[in-house]
């Protein structure tokens, strides 16, 4: 099954992109915690190594690159790229499979390119929204204030993330986090009201 196809089965589907530091992966947890939403987290297969904390399987599949190149090979991903040199990521169609199997929406939290292309593959299946910072420079604060980025690779996030933005269009929501709490309730209504939708 080559990347950009739609796994087997039926269902509907929850799309997260941003700029790193816009507050995705915070919106991500809250929807997550709302019950009535039934939504199932699909975890991403990476290349690059896991961080502190971090489990495989639980936050990613990480995959060693080789790995990860025989599965592009037989076409085990819906979508896949190389986000930076060296690093790869992508959705596994077992992964999204096996979420519609357990009867619930997957909620995808990807790059921009990744949510676009999983859009493309979903098409009106899928919601896709994309969480923006209220403007580049509180963003760069953001990231400044995580402390875990060198001078380098700060600089490279912020040119990537300024190239992000111009593809807030290709999105069908776009949620401006500004005030945190109001953000994570315009993101609980936004796909509450996609999936009763959906599901009438």
């Amino acid at each position: 099954m080559p990347a950009g196809t739609k796994p087997q089965g039926d269902g509907l589907a929850i799309i997260l992109s941003a700029p790193s530091g816009a507050g995705k992966t915070t919106i991500v947890r809250h929807l997550m915690e709302v019950d009535a939403l039934a939504l199932g987290f699909s975890v991403s297969a990476t290349t690059r190594a896991p961080r502190k904390g971090e489990m495989d399987g639980l936050d990613y599949h990480f995959l060693t690159p080789q790995d990860f190149q025989r599965k592009v090979k037989d076409g085990e991903f819906v979508e896949y790229e190389e986000v930076y040199e060296g690093v790869s990521y992508g959705t596994l169609c077992s992964e999204v499979e096996g979420l519609w199997r357990d009867g619930r929406t997957p909620l995808f939290d990807v790059d921009v390119v990744g949510g676009q292309t999983l859009k493309s593959v979903f098409g009106d299946s899928a919601l896709s929204i994309f969480v923006m910072p209220p403007s580049l420079h509180v963003l760069e604060q953001r990231l400044r204030g995580r402390g875990t980025e060198s001078q380098e690779d700060l600089a490279r996030r912020l040119a990537k993330s300024e190239q992000e933005m111009e593809a807030a269009g290709a999105f069908d929501m776009r949620l401006v986090n500004d005030d945190l709490e109001d953000a994570l309730a315009e993101a609980t209504d936004m796909v509450g009201d996609f999936l009763r939708r959906g599901f009438l």
